[in-house]
């Protein structure tokens, strides 16, 4: 598995291609990643959104029309997708695919693709797992959280949201939504903090 990286925008959204026996996801395509995935993907097959929130979603609608391949974007997140309170000039998108529950298993074309429902910073917030990486969006990054102040985020979810977290058993390296990747272990061993500091 090979995953290429790229920062997109004033935020510095991380845009992620993951290879895998000969396909290409894409991870949060933010500000301007259209001409980047154009580049750096050989065989599309899927988009996926951690969450809703623009700086992660803006080029979805772009890509879903140059590429003609689906959009899974968690289901509690779908109306974010309609409009920003933040960049009232969103592109809206409309995902193909709603993914819910707690934990979802999807194969698509044959890549295991695993999606964790951890809400707080946005209520359909969630990390995906593909081989030995998980992707973290917004919820975790290295020796970090997302924010809870937003409109329709929740100190209550994202503290239950942290204790889930802490429980994983699994070792995999963890790349965020902004900032430089980790690991699973690292973070949960920050994870208490944050939980008594928010």
């Amino acid at each position: 598995m090979k995953i290429k990286r790229q920062a997109m925008g004033d935020y510095q959204t991380n845009c992620y291609i993951v290879s895998i026996n000969g396909k290409d996801i894409i991870i949060d395509p933010g500000f301007g990643a259209t001409d980047w995935v154009m580049q750096n993907a050989d065989n599309p097959i899927a988009i996926l959104n951690t969450h809703g929130h623009f700086d992660h979603v803006w080029s979805n609608s772009e890509l879903q029309e140059r590429l003609k391949i689906d959009l899974y974007t968690p289901k509690d997140d779908a109306f974010l997708l309609k409009s920003s309170e933040w960049m009232r000039d969103m592109p809206p998108s409309t995902p193909d695919v709603l993914v819910e529950g707690e934990v979802t298993h999807l194969d698509i074309e044959g890549v295991e693709v695993t999606f964790r429902h951890f809400p707080g910073h946005s209520p359909g917030c969630s990390t995906i797992e593909i081989g030995d990486a998980m992707f973290s969006g917004d919820f975790i990054f290295e020796r970090s959280i997302g924010r809870v102040d937003f409109p329709y985020s929740s100190a209550k979810d994202m503290r239950e949201s942290l204790k889930r977290f802490m429980k994983l058993d699994l070792d995999k390296t963890l790349y965020p939504g902004h900032g430089g990747s980790t690991t699973i272990k690292a973070e949960q061993k920050n994870a208490p903090y944050w939980i008594n500091a928010i």
